[in-house]
């Protein structure tokens, strides 16, 4: 079994000793932090199974750790201790979802039974994690199809099946949201390459600085910040299938070396000599018109050419509008599967306010449409009305934010489901790029995937 890690925090260096002592005497794997600030930088960076944290601290005490840990890591189990412990001091912590309060110097029979009893309880939530995204997973694997009946799917789909056999390079065109990334995904399923990795790259997310040494890795001591030699994107992919999406995104210089690597089927590591011989398959995928670019001198014409062995277009969806209600079935049933809700309809008038809408987003904006509406509709189906109000962007006759406040009980319910609604609307706004996203709303990109991840938001072609 693995051993489980602890992080104790707290300001006193004899302290964090003597219960070092007798964690590791019970062969936990101990780790350590004297101050807020410090515990925060580690726990960013490393994972922990418990964490120990004293309240009173220089510089960020107890309280304020708790609450970053709770915004960012909510499953993570926390005993808070304390010398001057106080019931309203108590209360704070568990409002703000400590597991338990003990107070200094700690009885040692129940500091090592709260471990446990928390060790118990983080297992069992990783646990639930990991067989909600297996059933999931195994419904998405039959709805997440590329759906639809028009002309314009059905030449994807075919073209799909001709070319996924072959080792010829593909290139997907079309707006964000149209399931770029989705068609990458069934050529590699349906490719003798299914076995091997497919690794995706989001060009556009990459700083340009850091793109060469994502494709490529690095040797150790290549450049500052480099502590320890890694593999690249193309060393990963080896017999599999590499995603390069938002290629249009990437520099001349990365785009001048993926040419290289993909002419001689061998790639160089950052501050290497050994030339590494790869196997790849590469589909790539923009939402740019690169012949513009060319034009603009601002893509290279010779990678374009090996990149555009086929050409794959992902039609808008307003341009298939009759693909609406079967699309919107599908996503309905995943999304009530991933949430835990009723199984809901939406009737014909709804369908049809659906159908009229312009869809600048696509799927993924339908996606989150339809999540708006089971979330915050009554009744036992989706109607014109419900649509009116929630979707509608000239709709919302009354008070939205009343409305929102009508569906819910509990303040932190609401702050949640507002919260991971700026977020996808900011996402979507953006393009789904994190670092423009982050920059636009004020907060660290590793902030922002924190955020994602509590309120599982993910691209709807994912």
């Amino acid at each position: 079994m693995a051993v489980s890690t602890i992080l104790i925090v707290d300001d006193e260096a004899s302290i964090r000793r003597t219960l070092r002592e007798i964690l590791e005497h019970e062969d936990y794997s101990v780790d350590e932090a004297e101050d807020g600030e410090e515990a925060l930088t580690k726990l960013r960076a490393n994972r922990y199974d418990v964490v120990l944290l004293d309240v009173k601290m220089p510089k960020r005490d107890g309280m304020e750790v708790l609450q970053v840990i709770s915004e960012e890591q909510r499953s993570l189990p926390v005993v808070m201790l304390s010398g001057h412990g106080t019931i309203e001091t108590a209360v704070e912590a568990t409002k703000l979802g400590a597991f338990d309060f003990i107070e200094k110097p700690p009885d040692l029979n129940r500091l090592l039974l709260t471990l446990r009893n928390a060790l118990d309880r983080g297992q069992l939530e990783v646990e639930n994690r990991r067989m909600r995204q297996t059933i999931v997973e195994r419904v998405e694997g039959e709805l997440t199809q590329i759906l639809g009946e028009s002309d314009a799917i059905q030449h994807v789909n075919d073209t799909i099946a001709r070319v996924a056999p072959t080792e010829a390079r593909v290139l997907i065109t079309g707006e964000a949201g149209t399931g770029k990334e989705l068609i990458a995904k069934w050529i590699h399923r349906k490719s003798s390459r299914a076995d091997g990795a497919v690794i995706e790259v989001n060009c556009a997310a990459i700083p340009s600085e850091l793109i060469e040494s994502e494709l490529f890795g690095h040797e150790k001591g290549s450049f500052t910040g480099a502590t320890k030699q890694r593999l690249g994107k193309f060393e990963q992919a080896h017999n599999g299938t590499l995603f390069l999406d938002e290629i249009g995104d990437m520099s001349l210089s990365a785009q001048a070396k993926v040419l290289r690597a993909l002419q001689e089927n061998r790639i160089t590591r950052v501050g290497g000599d050994r030339s590494i011989p790869v196997d790849v398959r590469v589909i790539s995928a923009t939402n740019k018109n690169l012949l513009e670019q060319i034009e603009k001198h601002e893509f290279r014409e010779d990678l374009y050419h090996r990149l555009s062995v086929i050409l794959i277009h992902a039609p808008p969806l307003r341009d298939r509008r009759d693909d609406i209600p079967l699309i919107t079935s599908a996503i309905a049933e995943q999304i009530a599967l991933r949430n835990g809700l009723e199984p809901r309809t939406f009737d014909k008038s709804a369908l049809s306010g659906l159908k009229k809408f312009e869809w600048r987003g696509n799927v993924r904006e339908l996606h989150n449409v339809v999540e708006r509406l089971l979330i915050l509709s009554e009744g036992d189906s989706i109607t014109a009305a419900d649509v009116d109000r929630w979707a509608s962007p000239h709709g919302h006759e009354t008070n939205p934010v009343l409305g929102l406040m009508e569906q819910f009980d509990q303040f932190s319910d609401f702050r949640d489901m507002a919260e991971k609604l700026f977020i996808e609307t900011k996402l979507g706004i953006h393009d789904w790029n994190i670092s423009k996203t982050a920059a636009a709303i004020g907060i660290q990109r590793s902030h922002l995937y924190n955020k994602m991840g509590k309120y599982e938001i993910r691209r709807a072609d994912e």
